[in-house]
């Protein structure tokens, strides 16, 4: 695995009530999207049901905002003609939120400056996608993968009482 994520408990009884109760600490979703424009809504629903469903309230904008960017990203830069992208999202209850865009096209994505993203026709439209990802989630990064790359980024989703960042750095823009 890429970046910090971890999970600390690990399954050693082979009592079924221990296992089941450890395995609900460990939960991961994951889904296969054609390269399609209706592919980055499906994605965020599919990571809006998956948080609610975990009881991730805390900072959903945040995650929801960075699943678009990053999805969006797949579709326009990372995604060979006819090839589609996987989203992955795992959660371990003692830490981050991690989601994972994997896509086999190859290269590595760039951030751009604030200038060079301000700049040029179509400026408020594109450009800012990882400037987006690097304000609002704790980390994120880059890894390879065979062919292509791996997109992701964490989220800590354990404070009830964290808000979004998201409302924040749009004022800032």
């Amino acid at each position: 695995m890429y970046g910090s994520t971890h999970c600390t408990s690990v399954v050693t009884h082979s009592d079924t009530r221990l296992v089941n109760e450890t395995m609900q600490h460990h939960l991961l979703r994951e889904r296969f999207y054609r390269r399609e424009r209706q592919s980055v809504p499906a994605a965020r629903e599919f990571v809006r049901a998956a948080a609610e469903e975990w009881g991730l309230g805390a900072r959903l904008d945040d995650v929801l905002l960075c699943v678009s960017e990053l999805t969006t990203n797949a579709l326009i830069h990372g995604v060979p003609p006819g090839r589609g992208f996987l989203l992955r999202l795992w959660w371990c209850a003692d830490g981050p939120l991690r989601i994972e865009v994997h896509d086999s096209g190859g290269g590595q994505p760039r951030v751009s400056a604030p200038a060079d993203a301000a700049r040029g026709a179509g400026a408020a439209e594109s450009g800012r996608g990882l400037l987006l990802v690097e304000a609002l989630a704790d980390t994120w990064g880059v890894g390879e993968r065979d062919p292509g790359k791996i997109v992701w980024c964490e989220f800590d989703v354990r404070a009830d009482g964290q808000a979004s960042r998201a409302r924040d750095v749009v004022r800032q823009a």
